[in-house]
């Protein structure tokens, strides 16, 4: 395998007419990292992938490889691979010719290039169906002989367009950490687009979240769910409740910021009627029990607190059960005050933008 290279954007821009796709995006993925970039539909996440593997062109802006300003240059030459999201296998060709196939477009005598396919198929683990045709594989088995198609040419950065989207549930966690043990094992760049938070939780060193052409924060996964910058970041990664302006006042609040949020896991509740004194360091709020999901580990309890102000706390099961509640319910909420994060409002603009 070939060694892995850094990506740079540089103040990316792309527009379709008057339209913003990506607006001015600066980010630096170090080589050999696993990068999510993470974001609900339109956001812009699949028009920046497109720009580095240079399916499109930015508008404004540089896209590094390397030491390389790609801008311009072929897909062919920048030393990535892009794995799509329908994979794109050739259904009138085996598995074998279908990981060969740029092999054979680049010249190389059937031998050798049949040889270095079986070898890509093994390390996914997908020797054994070499002769079989797309038609005659499972999701998940289209999906490793995709990867093994896109690893075949060496490419320093690995491209991935929503790769687990087409599957069902439970493959999908398992092809996750596939794609994690091969990213360690090829220690090259990837670069993988999706819209799901427990995917780019699961797999990522640095995870990036778009909204609305723009990056709303970077880092990695732990930093980012732990200390969201902005509102639109605690929304859409999710496990956090976000209080702006009116509901900390309905609360009785101090606005020390533009919005607070407070992960739900850090919130407990008691029974009104069997409420303590008010402890120094917590914040307190009254209330109802709105609704109980149970999840198995946890329980998910949604509040109706002061004001109509919604909230929600995820409780492990065995301590809901000891004292259950219903629907209903008078309770009190408490979270510690260095539970409560500060957040900047979205930096989302108004145009319209594109996935």
């Amino acid at each position: 395998m070939n060694t892995a290279s850094r990506v740079e954007l540089a103040a990316v821009e792309k527009r379709f007419g008057d339209a913003i796709a990506v607006a001015g995006v600066s980010a630096v993925i170090p080589a050999a990292s696993y990068c999510c970039i993470l974001g609900p539909s339109g956001c812009g996440k699949t028009t920046t992938l497109r720009m580095i593997a240079g399916h499109e062109e930015p508008t404004d802006g540089d896209i590094m490889i390397g030491d390389t300003v790609v801008n311009g240059m072929p897909p062919a030459r920048r030393g990535t691979a892009m794995m799509f999201q329908s994979y794109a296998l050739f259904p009138h060709l085996t598995c074998l010719d279908n990981v060969a196939f740029s092999l054979r477009l680049k010249g190389m005598g059937k031998a050798e290039r049949r040889k270095i396919a079986a070898e890509r198929l093994g390390f996914v683990e997908m020797g054994a169906y070499g002769e079989r045709m797309p038609a005659q594989l499972s999701g998940g088995q289209q999906q490793r002989v995709a990867l093994a198609r896109a690893l075949v040419t060496n490419p320093q950065v690995l491209l991935l367009d929503e790769p687990l989207s087409a599957l069902d549930p439970f493959l999908r966690i398992r092809m996750r950490e596939e794609l994690r043990r091969l990213q360690r094992d090829v220690g090259i760049t990837f670069i993988h687009v999706t819209h799901s938070q427990a995917e780019a939780m699961a797999l990522s060193d640095l995870v990036i979240v778009m909204n609305a052409g723009r990056i709303e924060q970077a880092g990695p996964p732990r930093d980012v769910f732990e200390n969201p910058a902005t509102t639109f970041v605690a929304q859409f990664i999710g496990g956090h409740n976000v209080l702006m302006g009116d509901d900390l006042k309905a609360l009785g609040l101090p606005a020390a910021a533009e919005a607070i949020s407070v992960r739900s896991d850090a919130v407990a509740i008691a029974s009104a009627t069997n409420d303590g004194a008010a402890e120094d360091g917590m914040a307190r709020a009254t209330g109802e029990v709105a609704a109980v999901e149970y999840q198995g580990a946890q329980v998910k309890v949604r509040l109706a607190l002061a004001g109509g102000t919604g909230m929600t706390a995820l409780l492990p099961d065995r301590e809901f059960f000891q004292s259950p509640f219903e629907a209903g319910d008078a309770v009190v909420a408490r979270w510690r005050h260095a539970d409560a994060k500060p957040l900047k409002q979205s930096t989302a603009f108004a145009e319209e933008a594109y996935s």
